[in-house]
């Protein structure tokens, strides 16, 4: 076996090359961090349809509310039950 290190090994390696692989692997400092991922297309899809769907039925909600007093006001007004000119 070959070694970069003019000296001869010591028990079967070079101590020279073993602390230069030793420094190399420690200066990686491999640390178990959270990676930052891009935004998922399908999920940012997903949630839009949900939210969209779910502010669009509290909107159509809203407006079958408005409509209801609506109607029921005109019924009222044409049997005569209320109106809508001042009593003198």
């Amino acid at each position: 076996m070959e070694y970069l290190n003019p000296r001869p090994p010591v028990l079967g390696f070079n101590l020279l090359e073993y602390i230069e692989l030793r420094s190399s692997e420690m200066a990686g400092h491999k640390i178990a961090h959270a990676t930052l991922k891009g935004p998922s297309v399908v999920k940012e899809i997903l949630y839009g349809s949900v939210l969209a769907l779910a502010c669009g039925s509290l909107w159509k909600m809203h407006h079958w509310n408005e409509q209801r007093k609506v109607r029921a006001f005109y019924d009222l007004l044409e049997k005569g039950e209320i109106s809508v000119v001042v009593e003198e």
